[in-house]
């Protein structure tokens, strides 16, 4: 009886892992714009060496590009 209750046991715990791998990372339109911001503000004190600036600006072009792209697509077409 102990195998059957270990069995019910591991196979509990697996379905359980396996619903939670199934859920998708919760990232938002609204996260990136925070990440833009903390980059923004830790740029200005100081807490990137100079030769880390040319990578940390290229991230921040990127994450900007993508944010005025997403947010184009969002707004609905004027005039319509």
């Amino acid at each position: 009886m102990s195998d059957e209750q270990t069995t019910a046991e591991v196979t509990e715990a697996t379905e359980q892992a396996t619903a939670e791998a199934a859920q998708a990372p919760d990232l938002t339109v609204t996260d990136l714009q925070a990440l833009k911001s903390i980059i923004d503000v830790a740029s200005q004190r100081g807490a990137f060496k100079p030769n880390e600036m040319m990578t940390v600006g290229q991230t921040y072009n990127k994450l900007d590009a993508f944010l005025v792209a997403v947010t184009a697509n969002q707004q609905p077409p004027q005039g319509v």
